[in-house]
């Protein structure tokens, strides 16, 4: 037996994915920056029993349209305002079984701080920690550390294996039971159970142990997204969680397929990792009623956004003279994501574009219908084994994932493909457990 998984995408600003969401006339906007808003929305997805959430987060502002930040600034798009780290603590304090996500860069912080920060959390949690790993795509994130640009795309994943490398030598420094606290003989630590990590790479090296014990899960779930050929051997290796935004259904089975057939040349099981696509989902009364809020909510897309969007995914300005594909790939350099770039490709292709037309279209993972036409939709992608759930992206803000939650999710439980009931302790017991029955 097969149950569906959801996560939650979200970022700490006025939406997720959607670069017109935010001006839709439900959105509130009054509570950006407080605590509530993140405290309510964890108590919606728990109730939804999601797997979890996870933020996307960039550390810096996109700035490759026009070589400056005023679009996206003014227009709306894609801004994290908090740090996650600081806001799913207050998450965690209003949830018992709700996973907690957050984006953090292998190319920008040393081992040593991500494995004891993600430790920590992971105990304040109660083992319910997911680190999505990354690799930054963006050279005003470099610039942001110093660094004149970013490295190479394969050798970022080159490094990117030795710091998580060195983060599970980290964590595995502490045995469980290590914290006796026996006031009796004196002992509050068996030192016994704690050892050096002593790991040494080609660019990384962390002596260790770490001041922080082990944690329930003993490590966070770590999380995927790369789509080039260098991010799936990477995610292959060690992802638990990966969420990719494959275009169709095709696409999102040939990424299923190739995945596991990694995971096995490396040794791993197929159920060592959940593969979700990530989507939008727009609810109507009617099939039609969807369909007009759907299309509604894209006429509040600003064109220019859109392409200062696809410059920052691309790694390239397109508000400069770039005739084609390979003028593109060209003019990156070492930024922009590939996934991006594929992706683009097979828009152009499947509906017969230019490379002007395709990078001016708003391209939307979208499902849209009434409860019962998604759970439809839902159901014959996970059936497919197209995937094995689904990442909902948050867009207006909080009612898209309330509507959701009530709707969508009794629906999918009442045909046996969704929890009604968590069965772990911590996340990964979560993605992982066996449906009773």
């Amino acid at each position: 037996m097969r149950e569906m998984h959801l996560l939650a995408y979200l970022k700490t600003g006025p939406t997720a994915n959607h670069m017109g969401a935010w001006r839709h006339p439900d959105s509130d906007l009054r509570d950006m920056l407080d605590p509530a808003r993140y405290e309510h929305i964890a108590r919606v997805l728990e109730a939804g029993f999601f797997d979890g959430l996870f933020f996307a987060d960039g550390l810096g502002l996109h700035d490759i349209y026009k070589g400056g930040f005023h679009t996206r600034l003014e227009l709306g798009g894609q801004i994290s305002f908090l740090d996650p780290m600081m806001v799913l603590p207050l998450m965690a304090r209003v949830t018992k079984h709700l996973g907690i996500g957050t984006t953090l860069s292998t190319t920008f912080h040393q081992p040593y701080n991500l494995a004891r920060t993600l430790a920590s959390l992971d105990i304040l949690s109660a083992g319910r920690v997911a680190w999505n790993i990354v690799t930054s795509t963006r050279n005003e994130e470099a610039r942001n550390f110093g660094m004149p640009e970013l490295p190479p795309r394969d050798l970022r994943y080159d490094m990117a294996d030795e710091v998580v490398e060195a983060c599970c030598a980290l964590w595995d420094c502490w045995d469980e039971g290590a914290i006796v606290a026996d006031k009796d003989r004196g002992i509050l630590v068996d030192s016994s159970k704690v050892r050096y990590a002593d790991y040494k790479g080609k660019w990384f090296s962390t002596r260790g142990p770490l001041t922080i014990p082990r944690s329930p899960q003993g490590r966070p779930v770590l999380m995927q997204a790369g789509s080039s050929p260098r991010g799936r051997a990477f995610a292959a290796r060690w992802a638990e969680m990966i969420f990719c935004p494959q275009h169709t259904k095709a696409d999102m089975q040939s990424f299923y397929a190739d995945i596991h057939a990694r995971m096995a040349a490396l040794g791993r099981q197929a159920e060592d990792c959940v593969i979700m696509p990530q989507i939008e989902i727009v609810i109507g009364e009617t099939e039609s009623i969807a369909e007009e809020k759907a299309s509604f909510l894209e006429s509040l897309v600003d064109p220019e956004l859109v392409l200062a969007a696809q410059s920052s995914a691309l790694g390239v300005d397109l508000a400069a003279k770039v005739d084609d594909v390979s003028d593109a790939a060209e003019k990156r350099g070492t930024q922009g994501m590939q996934g991006s770039m594929d992706r683009l490709k097979s828009v152009m292709d499947k509906e017969g574009l230019t490379f002007k037309q395709a990078v001016q279209k708003s391209h939307r993972d979208m499902i849209f219908g009434t409860p019962q036409s998604v759970a439809d939709q839902m159901q014959d992608l996970f059936e497919s084994r197209a995937c094995d759930g689904f990442v909902v992206s948050q867009m207006v803000f909080p009612s898209s994932l309330e509507q959701f939650c009530r709707t969508v999710v009794p629906e999918l439980q009442r045909r046996g493909i969704f929890r009604k009931e968590y069965r772990g302790r911590t996340l990964r017991e979560n993605i992982r457990a066996t449906p009773k029955g």
